[in-house]
């Protein structure tokens, strides 16, 4: 039997990081990243804290979390951010997903996979690894690269180095889902490198950095997709997103209680009248994530990967 289709997650899968730190490799094309503290030590002590608040946050919510230890060997300064190597699916369906960072791509770990079966009693029907694509140098990074519309079945993303939009459209096709791609730039006219950092989906409204979108057709596509399928949209500017406002991730508990997941730095950034239409449907819940925000380059939805598998 499949899950029942929602489009707010009804459960998280976490890491909690033992060697987290500033990445170089990923630096390269994450301009949100910011190397403040150069003793990893206390980087890696302070992210631990906030990931630790930050589910026991979730768990006061009644949110399920199914949260895993990282490993000490190989060392993973990312591992903290899941959602880029796996996505879970209704129908019982797992993706991995190619990674553009060679020290990315071990965080892939059987293990969990096998926990979210054996001892988080979800039920895995089929497994689709496309990451050979890594070989030719085609990536797409999960749930960063792609925002999933479980409800309406499409697949929002914003093409980059991370978000190959082939590989895109075949995933795609093998999972259901019809593909909306579009280019979104910062203020310097670079890339933006993840679409979860510009756009979030929830059920009944939709969160986006329109102005990132420079052709004039393809934001007014977007627009048009996200309010015909019922969602008030919310326009984030460059600012917000910089705060990592547009890195949020709709939730919901056994009692059908719905939230959204955002960090405090994109919390603050938001207007009074942003947060009234938000609160109209969710009650927003702020997560400081100060170290991991400026060292990781990654925010309150980056450290989930949604579990939609139905229970065993």
């Amino acid at each position: 039997m499949f899950s029942e289709v929602s489009q707010a997650a009804t459960a998280l899968m976490m890491v909690r990081p033992v060697r987290f730190c500033y990445n170089e490799e990923t630096a390269v094309d994450n301009a949100f990243m910011n190397n403040t503290s150069f003793n990893k030590e206390s980087t890696q002590e302070k992210a631990r804290q906030e990931f630790d608040n930050y589910v026991s946050i979730l768990q006061s919510k009644g949110v399920e979390v199914a949260f895993f230890e990282d490993t000490l060997e190989p060392h993973k300064p990312d591992s903290i951010f899941p959602n880029n190597w796996i996505s879970f699916h209704e129908d019982g369906t797992v993706v991995l997903y190619p990674m553009k960072a060679m020290n990315r791509r071990i965080e892939r770990r059987q293990d969990i996979i096998e926990g979210i079966e054996k001892t988080f009693n979800y039920k895995i029907s089929k497994i689709i690894d496309i990451t050979e694509e890594e070989k030719e140098e085609r990536f797409l990074e999960g749930t960063g690269s792609i925002i999933f519309d479980y409800l309406n079945k499409i697949a929002y993303a914003c093409v980059s180095q991370r978000t190959h939009k082939e590989v895109l459209e075949d995933i795609a096709k093998k999972i259901g889902y019809k593909v909306h791609t579009f280019t979104s730039v910062d203020e310097n006219g670079k890339e933006i490198y993840h679409t979860n950092v510009m756009m979030c989906v929830a059920e009944r409204f939709a969160m986006v950095c329109a102005q990132s979108i420079r052709d004039e057709t393809e934001r007014e596509n977007l627009l048009s997709s996200l309010r015909e399928t019922g969602h008030e949209v919310v326009l984030l500017s460059y600012e917000q997103i910089n705060n990592f406002a547009g890195n949020a991730l709709e939730v919901t508990n056994s009692k059908g209680n719905r939230y959204l997941i955002i960090s405090k730095a994109g919390y603050d950034s938001l207007t009074a009248e942003q947060k009234a239409i938000i609160e109209q449907y969710d009650e927003i819940v702020p997560i400081p994530l100060e170290t991991i925000e400026t060292n990781g380059g990654g925010s309150a939805r980056c450290m989930i990967a949604d579990i939609r598998l139905p229970k065993a």
